[in-house]
C-alpha cells in the first residue's frame, strides 16, 4: 500500500537501468553488424530516450551472455518462442520436430530470410539463468526462466539448445560492465532508423 510506480522503483529496485544496453542479431542484407539501430516511432514514453540496438553477430551475443551468467547476472532476451518448441517439456530445439519428413518438402529459409518474409520475429521475452559449456568454453545449451507458471518444463524452467539460440534468438540486454570499450563506443553513434513496422520492434509494440 501507499506505493506509486516511482516509489516502488526507488525502494525495491536496486539496479540502475542506465547501466544496461540492448544487443541484437539481425543478419538481413540491409542491416550491418557493429552498427546501431532504432525503430522509428517505437518509443512508448513521451520525451523519453529512443530505443537503441547494437547489431552484432550471434557469437558476440553468446559471449556476453555467458560472461554475465558466470558473474551470476541473468540475461533478459527476446526470441520467437513458438518455433520448434514443446511447451509441456519446456524444450526449444531446432531438431525437436521433423517437419521436412512430415510434409515431404524442404524449408530452406535462413534467419535473415525468415525476418524479411515475416516468417519469424520476436514474440516473447524470457531470462537466461544458466549455460552448459563444453571443454573449450563454447555453449551447448541454455537454461531459461519463463513467466508462464510452473507447469511447463522443470517447474517453469526450460532448456534451449545452442542451435535454437542461433536461429530464433534476436535480442539480449546486458550490463555495460561486461562489454569491451570498443563495443560501448558504438552506442554513441547516431542510430540508423528502421521502419515502424520492422520486426526488430515487434516485441515492444
Amino acid at each position: 500500500t501507499d506505493l506509486t510506480p516511482q516509489t516502488f522503483f526507488k525502494k525495491h529496485v536496486d539496479i540502475d537501468l542506465n547501466d544496461f544496453v540492448c544487443l541484437i542479431n539481425d543478419p538481413r542484407p540491409f542491416t550491418d553488424y557493429n552498427k546501431t539501430y532504432t525503430v522509428d516511432y517505437l518509443g512508448n514514453v513521451y520525451g523519453g530516450n529512443i530505443i537503441r540496438y547494437l547489431n552484432l553477430e550471434n557469437e558476440e551475443l553468446k559471449k556476453y551472455t555467458i560472461k554475465s551468467i558466470k558473474a551470476d547476472d541473468p540475461v533478459w532476451f527476446g526470441c520467437d518462442v513458438g518455433k520448434h518448441f514443446h511447451r509441456d517439456l519446456g524444450v526449444m530445439d531446432t531438431d525437436l520436430f521433423d517437419y521436412e519428413m512430415f510434409y515431404n518438402t524442404d524449408f530452406k529459409m535462413n534467419k535473415a530470410e525468415r525476418l524479411e518474409y515475416g516468417q519469424s520475429q520476436m514474440t516473447h521475452a524470457m531470462l537466461f539463468t544458466g549455460v552448459d559449456l563444453d571443454d573449450n568454453g563454447k555453449s551447448i545449451k541454455w537454461r531459461v526462466e519463463n513467466s508462464w507458471g510452473t507447469k511447463g518444463g522443470n517447474k517453469g524452467y526450460y532448456l534451449m539448445t545452442d542451435k535454437w539460440f542461433s536461429q530464433y534468438n534476436y535480442e539480449i540486454v546486458v550490463d555495460k560492465k561486461y562489454l569491451p570499450k570498443k563495443i560501448l563506443n558504438l552506442f554513441k553513434k547516431e542510430p540508423v532508423k528502421l521502419a515502424p513496422w520492422d520486426p526488430m520492434g515487434a516485441l515492444a509494440i
